[in-house]
């Protein structure tokens, strides 16, 4: 099973990518986490907002294969401890399917994503930068899966 994550915005701060580099590296091999990066559509004055985020939704989409199961991270979406996170994780490593966790720009997935989405999940009803979104999302995938290895870093 590979993990990928499909996130609008580009050029990371130094400390996210150390960050999600330090999760990402203690993740097993055969669970490597991938990010793919998506330009940030027009949003200049008087841009039309509507138009910038399908641009950025169709780059994603072209990401996506048929038989990916996705996960759209909407403020909307399901809350979820990081226990039922480590249980979410073992269903998706029986169903052999590739999971792409979808990350939208400033103005967020457009329906299209969502339709897509087989799932959605919220980390919190704040308003997170997506910065910190990756970092949060690496991390909490590597302790879910140290929950499912019963590796000790769950209760550190």
């Amino acid at each position: 099973m590979k993990l990928k994550v499909i996130a609008v915005g580009t050029k990371m701060p130094p400390w996210v990518e150390m960050g999600v580099q330090e999760y990402s590296k203690r993740l097993p091999r055969d669970m490597p986490l991938e990010f793919i990066e998506i330009p940030i559509g027009n949003r200049a004055k008087n841009a039309n907002l509507a138009r910038a985020v399908k641009q950025e939704s169709d780059q994603i989409l072209t990401q996506v294969k048929p038989q990916d199961h996705v996960i759209a991270l909407e403020v909307t979406g399901n809350n979820w401890s990081t226990e039922k996170l480590a249980k979410q994780m073992q269903n998706w490593q029986m169903q052999g399917q590739n999971i792409i966790f979808l990350i939208g720009g400033p103005d967020g997935l457009s329906d299209a994503c969502r339709a897509r989405a087989n799932q959605q999940w919220s980390f919190s009803a704040l308003t997170l930068p997506h910065p910190i979104v990756r970092i949060i999302l690496s991390e909490q995938l590597y302790r879910a899966w140290s929950i499912t290895q019963n590796h000790p870093y769950h209760r550190s």
